[in-house]
């Protein structure tokens, strides 16, 4: 595993912490979970195009669908 190193603000911190708090967790472990699921989320790009194709041919899933 590899450490990262990241400078914020005393306001920043203040937030992270406060935030951290309400989940119970430490405020690096709220990093880290934030950071993992900006990461596994698909790109915009990619859901501007599944929503594109699926819009496009929504009718002919319908009647895949039905048979």
């Amino acid at each position: 595993m590899t450490s990262l190193t990241i400078n914020l603000s005393d306001e920043t911190l203040k937030l992270l912490k406060e935030k951290a708090e309400l989940f119970r967790i430490s405020p690096e472990d709220l990093i880290r979970l934030s950071l993992e699921d900006l990461l596994s989320r698909p790109d915009e790009a990619f859901q501007n195009a599944m929503k594109y194709v699926v819009s496009k041919n929504a009718e002919l899933y319908r009647r895949l669908a039905t048979k």
